[in-house]
């Protein structure tokens, strides 16, 4: 995949990395990883991966090689949950 040039800082994008070929099937097996661009430089993504939406896992800072990734794309924001007023 040709990798843009720059990704502006806090754009939320989700990024699908190569983690390599599973050794009992043979096939290729892939990560998605969704959240905010910290820093691009063409060579190494900075992301803040985005905590769970269920609560499972909190946000992280994430690493991401150019040469592991596969797919690259905007997402929109979040939606943000509204409490019904009793």
């Amino acid at each position: 995949m040709a990798l843009p040039r720059e990704i502006p800082t806090g754009a939320r994008i989700v990024v699908r990395v190569i983690e390599g070929v599973d050794p009992t099937d043979g096939r290729t097996k892939f990560r998605d990883y969704v959240g905010h661009v910290e820093s691009w430089n063409g060579y190494t993504l900075d992301l803040m991966r985005d905590a769970a939406a269920n609560g499972s896992r909190p946000a992280q800072r994430v690493r991401i090689e150019a040469d592991t990734i596969a797919r690259l794309k905007p997402v929109p924001e979040r939606p943000h949950a509204v409490r019904e007023k009793k």
